[in-house]
């Protein structure tokens, strides 16, 4: 794209995601702009990291039912004109009529290696498992939890004596460049998603791309 590509950013958190997104734009590696943040949780972090007029938060609790906060939610995203919509750290399950307003430009960030342990807790339950890699995967959002097609994925070891917390810091050194990467080839428009299946220049992607050690996808 030759303009600057328009991101829309959902996240109920610190936004360190959405950092990492704005830092690389203010160094001239993401040719796109922070057109709007939202969140389900008004005092979340996220939100101090673009100016007043970029924010939109309300709390779930304030709309008569899931629907009703989507559709409030869909409007809101709807009126920046983003050209994706990237959930960075966004912990509430998208509806299926907010997932069809954006269908092909919505994008989540999920810390595994998915198929495996959708949902929370998955430092914790790799560990479990006996895992002997974990990660992170960049994926299409459907209406199902951590269901889409994946983009791409960041991997590293699971080492002996590992606990959550441990784990989870070695998969945030790989997430923040994840995204970025992930990001950056969406905005050079040679990604589309259909029916579930995402091309790459016009090709099949059969598996999730991979991250190498200086941050680049295999592209």
């Amino acid at each position: 794209m030759n303009q600057a590509t328009r991101i829309a950013v959902l996240a109920s958190g610190r936004g360190s995601n959405l950092q990492c997104l704005l830092d690389a734009i203010a160094r001239g590696q993401l040719p796109a702009q922070i057109v709007g943040v939202f969140s389900d949780k008004p005092d979340a972090p996220a939100l101090e990291k673009v100016p007043p007029h970029l924010r939109w938060a309300r709390s779930p609790k304030d709309f008569a039912n899931r629907e009703a906060f989507d559709l409030a939610l869909a409007d809101a995203v709807s009126s920046c004109q983003p050209d994706w919509v990237v959930c960075a750290g966004y912990m509430r399950i998208l509806g299926a009529g907010f997932v069809a307003r954006f269908d092909g430009r919505l994008i989540n960030i999920h810390p595994s290696l998915l198929p495996l342990h959708k949902g929370l807790h998955t430092h914790a339950r790799a560990i479990a498992a006996g895992d002997r890699e974990h990660g992170a995967s960049v994926h299409f959002v459907v209406p199902a939890l951590d269901a889409g097609a994946v983009l791409a994925q960041a991997r590293v070891p699971v080492l002996a004596g590992d606990s959550a917390d441990t784990l989870a810091a070695r998969v945030l050194q790989v997430e923040h460049p994840l995204l970025l990467a992930s990001v950056q080839l969406l905005c050079s428009g040679r990604v589309t998603e259909q029916k579930g299946q995402i091309l790459v220049d016009g090709h099949t992607l059969f598996k999730p791309l991979t991250l190498d050690s200086a941050g680049r996808l295999d592209v």
